[in-house]
């Protein structure tokens, strides 16, 4: 008569067992997923490289204004080149006034400052 208690506990530890080992295999792998994301995070914005693949490519844009372009487009090509002159300028510690400085003529030369700033930094930058 023991022995069968001892074998029936046995398969009901058994029994417990394998039903915990379920949920404690999903923990387990859900610990290792969040462990290996914070490992691999990848970096909070975009990379150097481009940034400065967009600023040459709107930087001969920007050079090469078609003659019928309408003004809001004009002005929309300026501004987004304006906005990624000022992040390749935080990512590589250039002080960048772009943002104070009014349209006109001193905006102009904030962004040909600017960009031979980037290029004396190192980065190909059309001026």
């Amino acid at each position: 008569m023991v022995a069968l208690l001892q074998l029936v506990a046995l398969l009901a530890a058994f029994a417990g067992l394998v039903a915990g080992l379920g949920p404690l295999i999903r923990m387990i792998e859900a610990w290792s997923a969040r462990r290996h994301a914070a490992r691999h995070s990848a970096p909070p914005g975009r990379s150097l490289q481009v940034v400065a693949a967009d600023l040459r490519r709107l930087g001969r844009q920007v050079a090469m204004v078609p003659a019928g372009m309408s003004m809001v487009r004009r002005r929309a090509l300026l501004a987004a080149y304006d906005d990624v002159l000022i992040e390749a300028a935080g990512m590589l510690g250039v002080a960048s006034g772009l943002e104070e400085v009014p349209e006109g003529r001193a905006r102009e030369v904030e962004r040909l400052r600017v960009a031979a700033e980037l290029r004396a930094a190192g980065l190909q930058v059309p001026l």
